[in-house]
């Protein structure tokens, strides 16, 4: 996903630069590219489907949080009571 934003990103650096420059235009792609993977690289992107996963992970986790509170909080009741 990454690449293809970034391939997008180079064809449309390209197709504005002026014919004058279009000599240019292979180390302008070739620095461009390494300066946009290096800076992609640091926002440590993650693609939907990866962060769709996690999600469903992390509402997994926290139902399951929720259960065990739940019966924590039963426990406890239950030894007060015993107590008594």
């Amino acid at each position: 996903m990454v690449k293809n934003k970034i391939e997008s990103i180079l064809s449309d650096v390209s197709d504005a630069l002026p014919d004058n420059l279009q000599h240019l235009k292979k180390d302008l792609e070739k620095n461009l590219r390494a300066t946009l993977n290096a800076t992609f690289s640091k926002m440590e992107l993650v693609t939907r489907e990866e962060f769709d996963i996690q999600t469903t992970l992390l509402q997994r986790t926290r139902s399951k949080l929720d259960e065990l509170q739940a019966k924590l909080s039963e426990l406890e009741k239950q030894i007060e009571e015993d107590k008594e």
